[in-house]
């Protein structure tokens, strides 16, 4: 376990950050806060609608698609290979910077969420041309040193499944290690020591933030290391890093932010890895209105994790407490809702939630009755009126919203 190279220095007060072209200095009680400037966020926002990678826009994303990418990384980066999956497919480790702060990110240990991956390509894409952002790009090489698995689970990303080739959820394997993938995972954490880790995962599009129930489109979370929560140092110093993120992104991404429940669970590998010292920030990629490729919410991946980074860089403390702003997750949002439908003598709301499979190789949405009652709390990507409709039953109206949203 790694101690944070600034521990030493403790809470700072009265400090202010030059870099290279602006003075940060933003105070909140007494403790300085240092997070992205508007100006800074708004550059990569713009750098990222102009230079996105445009070959990485399916939601499914897999390993033939990702290997080429990864190959031609330019000198900045040193690719190597860190093991194989269970089906033999290479697990690539990506390692960049110089710093002192050693930093683990890893993406898709669930193969069907590609978002975290696709924002960390985007990433690579900015440190080679980082556009009007050199400045920052220059702090968060020299400050840190950045070791990047992207696919973790390469057989699952084959399937669009949320588990690997033996129907091992990795992201519950962390004590028994019955996958490769999970051993590999561990053997980087060991040898890389990492000062913070962020572990990059997709949400279903039913989370949401707020009332009226708007799509939570980023949740964050510092993991419990115990059943009782307990706001231990390490815990603290990730609220800190996500406090920071949180700060940097409301105002672009108004009520969107949600903090994912910290229930402690026993075989998280978030939760364990956080109990073994190593600062965990899990982030988790949402839907947007209207965004079910995904795309939007890309871009806002790729400026959480910038901002996460320049924090940790310019190695400034938090109000950790900023945390406990961010509003909880709720299940409050549905792809369609139908209103006043009847089925047989009962009248309430479709529900509709668009179910994700593997046809053919393309990702399809089906549209599945998720719930029959008053949905007047739920929030959708679409209300309409279903005054006139009349089903006989349930299997009758899954029938309709199959042929109506499709």
């Amino acid at each position: 376990m790694s101690s944070d190279p600034d521990e030493s220095k403790g809470m700072f007060t009265n400090v202010k950050y030059k870099s290279r072209t602006n003075v940060y200095k933003c105070k909140i009680s007494n403790v300085y806060i240092c997070e992205m400037k508007r100006e800074e966020l708004s550059n990569l926002a713009a750098w990222h609608d102009s230079v996105s990678l445009s070959n990485l826009e399916d939601r499914r994303l897999i390993l033939s698609e990702l290997e080429p990418l990864l190959r031609n990384l330019g000198p900045l980066f040193e690719l190597s290979t860190l093991g194989h999956s269970y089906e033999s497919r290479p697990i690539f480790k990506v390692v960049l910077g110089s710093g002192t702060r050693r930093i683990l990110i890893w993406t898709q240990m669930h193969g069907n969420e590609s978002t975290g991956t696709k924002a960390v390509m985007d990433f690579f894409n900015w440190f080679e041309n980082p556009g009007n952002q050199q400045g920052l790009r220059d702090d968060l090489l020299d400050s840190c040193t950045l070791c990047v698995v992207p696919m973790l689970n390469p057989d699952g990303a084959e399937r669009y499944s949320r588990l690997d080739s033996q129907g091992i959820d990795l992201n519950r394997d962390v004590l028994e290690k019955k996958a490769p993938e999970s051993l590999l995972l561990q053997e980087v954490l060991k040898t890389f020591d990492p000062h913070y880790c962020f572990n990059m995962h997709d949400q279903r599009t039913i989370f949401s933030v707020g009332l009226p129930p708007t799509p939570a489109t980023l949740s964050f979370l510092a993991p419990s290391e115990d059943e009782e929560r307990s706001l231990t140092p390490g815990r603290i110093k990730t609220m800190e890093v996500i406090a920071a993120m949180f700060d940097s992104l409301k105002d672009v991404l108004n009520n969107g932010i949600g903090r994912y429940t910290d229930e402690f669970y026993p075989a998280a590998t978030g939760d364990n890895f956080q109990r073994m010292g190593y600062s965990t920030i899990l982030v988790e990629s949402g839907h947007l209105q209207g965004d079910y490729q995904r795309k939007e919410t890309r871009k806002y991946t790729f400026l959480a994790l910038i901002s996460g980074l320049a924090h940790i860089a310019r190695g400034l403390k938090v109000n950790f407490e900023t945390y406990f702003e961010i509003p909880n997750n709720e299940k409050l949002y549905l792809d369609r809702i139908v209103k006043n439908v009847r089925i047989g003598k009962e009248t309430g709301d479709l529900g509709v939630y668009f179910k994700e499979s593997l046809v053919d190789g393309q990702v399809q949405f089906k549209p599945t009755l998720e719930r029959f009652e008053d949905l007047a709390k739920y929030g959708a990507d679409e209300i309409v009126s279903g005054d006139h409709l009349t089903f006989s039953s349930r299997e009758d109206a899954e029938n309709w919203l199959a042929i109506e949203f499709i």
